[in-house]
């Protein structure tokens, strides 16, 4: 019999491969000072490009004024209990009716955490007899929420189309055997490539199949769309989306999360989404905060005016240095490179040491060998001297690593310098 642990420390998973000689630089590295913009790493400032503060309002005087006088009203721990039990409240109802009326739905349910709660909810939706179709790209939390389904599931290539319907077909097949539904997965923003999910087009479908669709929209609720209600609202077909799930953790700069729809399913999920019923209720103090957030969303289009506006500035800087960012049409940007991973991490090394540039870097195992993407998140908050210096620093880079110049034999030992 093996030991369970022996496999564990044997070569440290697919992520875990480099943590020894990572550790606290390429991974786990510790962004220091007020979050924004501009922070420390190392004792040295940084231009920061790995926050999705998408609004700029994680730091905003107003967002701090409120939350500390929530913090000192409540504390953390009111109200105490799962919400089913004792820990509802006035403001709870509130906040759910506040969003409901911006993501343009029936009623809404607050989740504690985003990741969790999507999973519980997808959980709760379908039963065995039921089939779900979900974009292959879509978030780890969707992912592992498929996993917990005991029935049948397909993925169709990413944003594509034809391969979505021809995956609908198969699960109305087996739905119809089954006597089950159709549940379809996707997101209104793809945080990785930055492409917005083919919501239009998906919705469409159901002119053809029976199916209902729940998006994650995490990376667009707040600023997409002419008043920020999402990615849905952008595309105009807010009314054909049945379920709406995002967080507070990108563009609101909080905690917590919610999903909206049909009162009658938001009823049932109350009663049966189990990250909910067995938890914490979320904290007054996140739910005030987040009551002033939404009032501000509201009532500043200025703060989307400006993300936009960099977003512009940033990605057409980019394309015009002959940069490759995709199909993005989100902020989110991403930048794809030729190079193996020595030559990425000394990329990054000269990227923060040299040029004070903080951005994330994903290579193989989680895109193939021989790529390289560099993922910058603009936000509102963010200076034209931020982008100017970014957009300097790499193009000199590129030039280096299509050099050759950052040829190394292995990935420098971080962990030993720190």
């Amino acid at each position: 019999m093996a030991d369970v642990f022996a496999k564990l420390v044997k070569d440290g998973g697919p992520l875990g491969q480099h943590m020894d000689r990572a550790h606290g630089y390429f991974a786990f590295p510790k962004l220091e000072g007020e979050l924004g913009p501009r922070m420390t790493f190392r004792g040295k400032e940084m231009i920061v490009w790995s926050l999705n503060n998408y609004l700029g309002l994680v730091n905003h005087p107003e967002v701090r004024r409120v939350d500390a006088e929530a913090a000192a009203m409540y504390g953390m721990g009111n109200p105490m209990g799962a919400r089913m039990m004792s820990g509802n409240t006035a403001k709870h109802d509130e906040l759910e009716k506040v969003i409901s009326a911006f993501v343009g739905r029936e009623d809404t349910m607050l989740l504690n955490f985003g990741y969790q709660g999507i999973m519980s909810c997808i959980d709760a939706l379908v039963n065995r007899r039921d089939v779900i179709v979900y974009d292959a790209q879509a978030h780890a939390c969707i992912v592992d929420g498929v996993r917990l389904h005991v029935g049948q599931r397909y993925a169709f290539k990413h944003n594509d189309i034809a391969d979505c319907e021809k995956q609908l077909q198969r699960a109305t097949e087996v739905a119809n055997r089954n006597g089950g539904g159709i549940l379809l997965i996707t997101e209104g923003v793809f945080g990785m490539d930055g492409e917005q999910g083919r919501l239009k087009e998906i919705v469409e479908l159901k002119n053809k199949y029976e199916f209902r669709i729940l998006i994650d929209d995490a990376h667009g609720f707040g600023y997409m769309g002419p008043n920020g209600a999402g990615a849905d609202s952008a595309q105009g077909c807010t009314d054909e989306v049945d379920l709406y799930f995002s967080t507070f953790v990108k563009s609101m700069g909080s905690i917590g999360a919610f999903i909206s729809g049909p009162k009658d399913v938001l009823k049932y999920l109350r009663y049966n989404t189990r990250s909910q019923i067995f938890a914490k209720s979320l904290p007054l103090l996140i739910v005030e905060g987040m009551l002033h957030r939404m009032e501000m969303v509201k009532t500043m289009p200025e703060l989307r005016e400006k993300l936009w506006y960099n977003v512009g500035r940033l990605q057409e800087g980019l394309k015009a240095r002959g940069f490759d960012i995709g199909n993005t049409n989100s902020p989110v940007t991403p930048i794809y490179m030729k190079g193996e991973l020595p030559e990425a991490t000394s990329m990054v090394m000269d990227l923060r040491e040299n040029y004070h540039i903080f951005c994330s870097i994903v290579v193989y195992p989680v895109i193939p060998k021989g790529e390289i993407i560099y993922r910058i998140i603009p936000t509102a908050a963010h200076s034209e001297e931020d982008i100017d210096l970014t957009l300097k620093a790499f193009e000199e880079t590129k030039k280096k690593l299509d050099s050759g110049a950052y040829k190394a034999e292995k990935i420098p030992d971080m962990a030993e310098a720190i």
